[in-house]
């Protein structure tokens, strides 16, 4: 196979951390072993030096809310050289960017469709119901403008068609290094800095922790539980932290939760492997990358039940469809069963190992540019976007 040249658009990126930034990261060094060149184009960050090359940093202005995330300029004065495919991850700014450089070169547009916007209106100062259908209709009319949407999950394939979404769509989940966390040690160290002893239950939550995310679920279950004696670390930062730090404080359990910040990725396998569970509790995921990991890790896991996480659990781990109550039921049972009840499963590798992931989509790359699929000249464009 010869090399191409990819131009990966995305509003989100380092030094946030979070599923996107992990599954861009995982596509990244996917490229770089097959010997595909590739940019990563993002917005510039206040106070955060880039060092690779690869990446090219957008000027960019803050959103008018409480959030790290930024929005590019609408001027793009950088070359991408012979871009053979334009991969947007964001419906935004810098993937409309993405998408007039793919129509001015005639190559094919993807968009990875990574969020559910419309579950994310409570950040965006208007009224919230306008908010989700302007989302919403952006993620349709920026869908229909690509030449092929990928999904992590088949719920996500029937949610984008419910949206009256038409493009093809390919469903390739966001993988990761699944040995990695296979190999996580339980360290009686970092249990003793989430505050649990030895002989004590840990019950963990890993995310950003943001209102969607749902973490006041995980603390009101937890709350009920029958073990008076458990701990809960909260891993993660976010904008919704002090009003969970408050919740805590409401629910009487200030005591055995602890706040543990964020951790970085190539220590998140000794947390998972440290604790007792893993709960979930967000239901706005197209996925849900910390899934995936605990899936690997082999912690025993209660989640919320959503299709995506049907989808991701694949009949792993235990559901929950009620409220707190039936959320501290399962956790009771998945605490009293012990650490090792839950085997890890022997497909998670050949679900979501990143490099056949990453493979997987390079192949489509593949495909997409041998058949090709050009951008049509009738396609849609927003009339604020500026190019060089």
């Amino acid at each position: 196979m010869s090399a191409f040249r990819v131009g990966l658009f995305t509003e989100c990126y380092r030094p946030i951390q979070n599923g996107i930034v992990a599954s861009l990261d995982a596509l990244a060094c996917a490229l770089g072993r097959s010997q595909r060149a590739y940019a990563i184009i993002t917005p510039a960050m206040p106070n955060y030096r880039e060092d690779d090359p690869r990446v090219i940093r957008v000027p960019s202005f803050p959103l008018p809310t409480r959030t790290a995330y930024r929005l590019t300029v609408p001027y793009f004065s950088h070359s991408l050289g012979d871009v053979s495919i334009v991969h947007a991850h964001s419906p935004f700014v810098t993937g409309w960017l993405g998408a007039r450089i793919a129509r001015r070169a005639r190559v094919p547009l993807v968009f990875t469709y990574h969020t559910q916007l419309e579950a994310y209106a409570h950040y965006v100062p208007f009224q919230r119901d306008a908010t989700r259908r302007a989302a919403t209709r952006l993620t349709r009319a920026y869908a229909n403008a690509a030449d092929a949407v990928i999904v992590p999950t088949r719920a996500m394939e029937s949610h984008l068609r419910a949206l009256g979404v038409t493009s093809r769509i390919e469903i390739v989940p966001s993988g990761i290094d699944c040995a990695r966390f296979a190999r996580g040690v339980r360290r009686d160290d970092l249990r003793a800095r989430f505050g649990a002893a030895a002989h004590e239950r840990l019950v963990i939550v890993v995310g950003r922790l943001g209102r969607e995310k749902n973490v006041d679920l995980a603390l009101e279950a937890f709350a009920r539980l029958r073990d008076t004696r458990a701990r809960i670390a909260i891993v993660g930062e976010g904008t919704h932290r002090a009003d969970l730090e408050r919740a805590c404080v409401r629910l009487g359990i200030a005591s055995r939760v602890h706040f543990a910040g964020e951790f970085a990725r190539e220590d998140l396998p000794d947390v998972y492997a440290s604790a007792d569970a893993f709960v979930f509790t967000s239901r706005t995921e197209t996925q849900g990358l910390v899934l995936v990991e605990a899936l690997a890790s082999g912690v025993p896991i209660v989640a919320v039940e959503t299709p995506a996480t049907v989808d991701v659990l694949g009949g792993a781990g235990t559901l929950v469809t009620g409220g707190a109550a039936d959320f501290a039921a399962a956790l009771d049972v998945v605490l009293d069963a012990g650490r090792f009840a839950l085997r890890r499963e022997r497909d998670v590798s050949d679900r979501f190992d990143g490099d056949r992931l990453g493979a997987r989509v390079i192949a489509f790359y593949d495909e997409l540019i041998d058949a090709g699929r050009a951008r049509p000249a009738s396609s849609p464009e927003p009339t604020a976007i500026v190019s060089s």
